[in-house]
């Protein structure tokens, strides 16, 4: 009895630490930027969070999880003040995971582990709760005036490793514009205009021969008319910042990842479709800026190299959506999203599916 009783405190300092440095560590995988701003997009700007404000709290936020679980062992202020910040902030997320489940569902990753091990909301609300009662149980188990009182340990750690996040993750400058990095964008020739001819009864034609007085003759007018096309009224889309000609006509934008396994198996079956398919639609592809030296490599595996453009990974979540994962495929009619596909689930790209679309006029589509 007396064993469980000693060890049974640094058993769970342990596991508590284990979690917290788990869980700091897996929102930086597998690259501190892009897993950050991969965090700030799909789980801080749905909460209300602002670009500016984003960086610095999720930075922080990281910081302290990988404090907090080197502070759990140690034993400065560890009862009097690490035990119950480290709950505080367990109860904060369940609070905020309860209320993410009643409004939208036990859908998606929490983020809590980033992408090394996703985990649904309510997992990870059962995860916290167990936490806490370890932390409780853990708080009476260690008897008062234990504590050290060095308090120049927990700020020196915790500043540290805050800094360490920032180092690691530098805040990269905010553009008007998302920056393109690399471009082999061909800018197709633009579609002929139709312009309405101004109806005249008559166009008079004056000719003169000489010395003989002008004839007036008189020509029937002739009167274009624009033809009756089956196909959406042109609009103007967030893609068109990238390429001059997505908006015109039949187009499919990529958004992928350069080194994603299932983006390159993505554009493989999109290079296969239009070698069978004349009038296939032409391919442009949006990368995200991760892993950009990979797209020679992502070319050769699809077997056709297409214009495209790199833009930073914030700009890219921005334009597939927040929501949404790679791969991403986007078919557009002058400049309308006629259908989209997205990530390995439920909604990911199907290609028979897209085949039976871009063949289809418009009037069967908007039925």
């Amino acid at each position: 009895m007396e064993n469980i009783k000693k060890y049974l405190p640094w058993t769970i300092r342990i596991i508590i630490a284990f979690l917290f440095l788990i869980s700091a560590a897996a929102k930086m995988y597998p690259s501190p930027y892009f897993a950050i701003s991969t965090f700030e997009v799909k789980q801080l700007y749905p909460l209300g969070f602002s670009a500016d404000l984003a960086v610095y709290f999720s930075r922080t936020l990281i910081g302290i999880e990988f404090a907090l679980g080197l502070l759990m062992l140690q034993p400065h202020y560890l009862k009097r003040l690490v035990i119950p910040a480290t709950i505080l902030m367990l109860v904060v997320f369940i609070i905020h995971l309860t209320i993410d489940t009643i409004l939208h569902g036990n859908s998606g990753s929490c983020g809590c582990f980033g992408s090394l091990l996703p985990m649904t909301p309510v997992e990870a609300i059962v995860k916290n709760i167990i936490a806490v009662i370890l932390l409780v149980w853990l708080y009476k188990l260690l008897p008062f005036g234990t504590d050290r009182k060095n308090f120049w340990v927990l700020t020196t750690v915790t500043f540290a490793l805050i800094l360490m996040v920032f180092m690691m993750a530098p805040i990269q400058l905010t553009q008007s514009e998302p920056a393109v990095i690399e471009t082999t964008e061909t800018i197709p020739a633009g579609n002929t205009e139709f312009i309405d001819a101004i109806k005249e009864d008559t166009i008079n034609i004056i000719t003169s021969t000489g010395d003989k007085p002008a004839v007036i003759t008189e020509t029937p007018a002739t009167v274009t008319t624009k033809p009756v096309t089956d196909e959406p009224q042109a609009t103007k889309s967030i893609y068109s910042k990238y390429f001059a000609g997505a908006d015109k006509g039949k187009k499919i934008v990529g958004l992928f990842a350069p080194g994603c396994e299932h983006c390159m198996n993505a554009a493989k079956e999109l290079t296969a479709m239009k070698a069978k398919n004349k009038d296939f639609p032409e391919l442009q592809i949006i990368f995200m800026d991760e892993e950009a030296d990979k797209i020679p490599d992502f070319f050769k595996y699809a077997g056709a190299k297409y214009p495209y453009k790199v833009i930073d990974i914030i700009s890219f979540w921005n334009v597939l959506g927040n929501t949404k994962d790679t791969p991403g495929v986007v078919y557009l009619w002058n400049g309308n999203i006629i259908k989209d596909w997205d990530g390995i689930n439920e909604k990911k790209f199907v290609g028979t599916e897209l085949m039976k679309l871009y063949k289809k006029p418009y009037s069967e589509i908007k039925k």
